[in-house]
């Protein structure tokens, strides 16, 4: 990735990389996720509660990961695994696998009675992946890697099924081969494929499910195949919503976080980025807008143009306009900020209209403050609201004011110098110069 990031904390449609498989394996049912990492413990901030860590002493390759994993599995007695149990190794760089896939690996390797299933797939170019080499009766006979030249041969190079990275054991299967990985390649690394050979060795079965669907399976290792990863992810997550009933008009002009809810009915117009955990309600219209982390209820309206930033709730029926900020303040139903305006650390009573070019001056040079409006409010165009300030029910603020006391409800606030008219101001400049 040439990056001092680890590779699965690389963002993925608003998720770390590495989060990916793990949301497929809880939600295909998984009793127990182990998540290996490095003795960086880099992704130990990220993980989900319930999420396992292991360490992996030192980087020998995907045999002393999963090794790593089992000797966390063992060590814990009251929840030690049959000795048949199904064990799926998932891998964090192979980020868009399903819950659906892991189910279908899982009943295939139930039903043909294997030690051990690889998910493989037939690739047009399957450059960086390991093929998978069959005998004559079409079983696995092994997986050849392709990082060095000395671990292939060009015949076995032009294979077009690879490994995905994705396997199931039989747990005693694994857990008796592990042990008897070599280093003798090329990379002088454990491969994890090799527990194939292995059991082969021992006349077990080893089956072999091929994922026709290749964007389930696809790998990434640099940041021109997490492009084309993202771009896979990107259009199922629309899909997904178009297919609940959101309306995404142009998704090629759209960009959505895995994690943001929206509702039926509701319109995303074209060049809108929706991010982080934003929920959205049903018949809403977001135009041309960029929202983060915010909540936005049913009926409100957003854009063009606007920014909601995280902490933002609109309710039921509010509208953002255009070109608006709106940072951590609540806006109250049918409540209405048409343009030109900043709100930040401020709460808006229903009904209120904040009139264009409204700020709100939340900061001190030393802390924040918030702003309070009031129910029915409306603000005269360029008023700024200097917090902590309130305005009362069914106030209001004259033109060009600068409010910096509270304005008592029904009430018209006015803090501007009297305008003062200069006669022949113009010929006299004219005549000094």
């Amino acid at each position: 990735m040439h990056s001092e990031k680890p590779k699965g904390l690389h963002e993925l449609c608003g998720r770390a990389m590495v989060l990916w498989p793990v949301a497929a394996a809880r939600q295909a049912g998984a009793g127990r996720v182990v998540v290996v990492d490095s003795s960086r413990r880099a992704l130990e901030a990220i993980l989900p509660e319930g999420v396992e860590l292991v360490v992996q002493p030192r980087a020998d390759g995907t045999g002393g990961a999963v090794a790593a994993a089992m000797a966390a599995l063992d060590a814990a007695p009251e929840a030690e695994l049959d000795a048949a149990a199904p064990v799926v190794v998932l891998s964090g760089d192979v980020p868009l696998v399903s819950a659906a896939a892991i189910g279908e690996l899982i009943e295939a390797h139930n039903a043909s009675g294997a030690a051990a299933t690889m998910a493989s797939t037939v690739l047009e170019d399957p450059s960086g992946y390991g093929r998978v080499v069959r005998d004559a009766d079409g079983a696995v006979q092994r997986v050849v890697e392709t990082k060095g030249q000395g671990d292939s041969t060009q015949a076995e190079r032009e294979i077009r099924e690879v490994n995905t990275g994705i396997f199931v054991f039989a747990a005693h299967a694994l857990r008796a081969t592990l042990p008897h990985l070599s280093t003798e390649n090329a990379q002088g690394e454990l491969y994890l494929p090799q527990v194939l050979d292995l059991l082969r060795a021992q006349g077990a079965h080893v089956a072999a499910h091929v994922v026709h669907d290749q964007r389930l399976v696809l790998g990434v290792n640099d940041r021109a195949e997490l492009a084309r990863v993202r771009k896979l992810a990107q259009a199922g997550i629309h899909e997904a919503h178009m297919r609940a009933g959101v309306a995404v008009v142009d998704p090629d002009a759209t960009v959505i976080d895995v994690d943001v809810e929206i509702g039926q009915d509701t319109v995303i117009e074209p060049f809108t980025t929706i991010r982080g955990a934003t929920r959205i309600g049903r018949l809403c219209t977001v135009r041309h807008s960029y929202l983060v982390d915010c909540v936005l209820e049913d009926g409100a309206s957003v854009g063009p143009f606007a920014y909601l930033r995280p902490g933002t709730v609109l309710r039921a029926g509010s509208k953002v306009g255009t070109f608006v900020e709106v940072k951590s303040s609540d806006i109250g139903a049918g409540a209405k900020v048409p343009h030109l305006s900043y709100v930040g650390d401020a709460d808006v009573g229903e009904g209120s209209n904040l009139g264009a070019a409204t700020i709100t001056a939340n900061y001190d040079g030393r802390a924040k403050h918030r702003t309070t409006v009031g129910r029915r409010v409306r603000t005269g165009v360029d008023t700024t609201l200097v917090a902590p300030v309130s305005v009362g029910d069914g106030a209001y603020t004259g033109a060009g004011s600068v409010i910096t006391e509270d304005v008592p409800p029904g009430a018209l606030g006015i803090a501007r110098e009297r305008q003062s008219n200069i006669e022949g101001y113009s010929e006299r400049r004219d005549q000094s110069q």
